[in-house]
């Protein structure tokens, strides 16, 4: 089995979208995956769920507005996976965001790249760079994934996070460590100020509730 991180880009291969597309989609769904193909647009590596054969990987599709910003589900033989991919740097969102936010913006990736961390924006932010297609509108928050290597730097990271000179776009994301599991930042500095006395930790194949910090050492390189 390949190793597999969530928010991973997985670009397939023809044979790939073909048997995607074969598959009895609604009209719709049939127009999304069409246009996907066409232009050889990613997917995103979803929640590998138990019971998922080694040689099949689950997939998801987030349409933009056009398509009613439907999710789709797929799962596609890892022999038609063509290659991975990641979400653009956060540097490669500047232009869409609103012209007031862009020197706040570039102040806090200086603060972030100070503390060693080259953060990449998903979400519809980051989907509306990768496609060109609409994704965003007034509420549209501005997803961040932050790999850190370890609790006191997540600490610092979301310090930095919490007092942005800008209150729009709505800052959201997940402190990411070595070993791919990830907490919401917002959730991670209430867990670390004792004001929750657990956090949810997001991993490839599910979510659980850690009361305690030993699952802090059990790093490994995703």
């Amino acid at each position: 089995m390949v190793a597999l991180c969530r928010h991973q880009l997985v670009h397939l291969n023809a044979a790939g979208w073909a048997g995607v597309q074969q598959r009895p989609w609604d009209d719709e769904a049939r127009a999304c995956l069409a246009h996907w193909a066409a232009q050889r647009l990613p997917l995103v590596v979803t929640q590998q769920r138990d019971g998922l054969p080694d040689d099949r990987i689950a997939l998801g599709l987030p349409a933009p507005l056009q398509w009613q910003r439907r999710r789709l589900a797929l799962q596609v033989p890892l022999r038609d996976v063509l290659y991975f991919d990641e979400f653009p740097r956060a540097a490669e969102i500047t232009s869409l965001l609103p012209p007031r936010a862009r020197s706040a913006w570039q102040t806090l990736l200086t603060a972030l790249a100070a503390l060693g961390v080259v953060p990449r924006v998903y979400g519809s932010f980051g989907w509306q760079r990768l496609t060109r297609l609409v994704y965003l509108h007034a509420d549209s928050d501005l997803d961040l994934r932050l790999p850190v290597t370890d609790a006191a730097m997540a600490d610092a990271v979301a310090s930095a996070l919490h007092t942005p000179p800008f209150a729009a776009p709505r800052l959201d994301g997940e402190i990411v460590f070595p070993d791919a599991s990830a907490v919401a930042w917002r959730e991670w500095r209430l867990w670390r100020a004792q004001r929750a006395d657990r956090v949810l930790v997001k991993r490839l194949r599910g979510a659980a509730m850690e009361r305690g910090d030993a699952w802090l050492a059990e790093y490994a390189t995703c």
